[in-house]
């Protein structure tokens, strides 16, 4: 469980990529980003609770400025978990840390023209 991962394609709608381990993931991701819906860049510790560690939310556009094919920008929606979510204090340092674990999966996957499945 070190992240869940929301994004879109270039043809395909809002999916989760990776689950955290979870077998829905929805609950903890809306738990994550309930209250930051409208920023375009977040990065928002989130306290722990009886089910949950402290975790980070983490939302900013595609580093590579990558559009839908109806040319909205890409978001990349992060859940990030302890350890690795013990370094993100800023969206810069989720940049750093967490994007290198997935860009080579969205470079492979993004224009595909049907969702991938879900990885754990």
């Amino acid at each position: 469980m070190s992240l869940i991962w929301a994004t879109r394609g270039r043809t395909w709608g809002f999916r989760f990529l990776r689950r955290g381990g979870f077998e829905d993931p929805l609950p903890v991701y809306d738990t994550a980003f309930s209250g930051l819906e409208e920023r375009s860049e977040v990065r928002a510790r989130v306290p722990g609770t009886g089910a949950l560690p402290e975790l980070v939310a983490l939302r900013f556009p595609d580093p590579l400025g990558r559009r839908d094919r109806a040319g909205r920008v890409i978001p990349h929606e992060f859940v990030v978990f302890p350890p690795l979510a013990d370094g993100v204090d800023s969206v810069g340092d989720g940049l750093r840390l967490v994007w290198p674990l997935v860009a080579d999966d969205f470079k492979r996957v993004w224009e595909l023209p049907k969702p991938p499945p879900v990885n754990q």
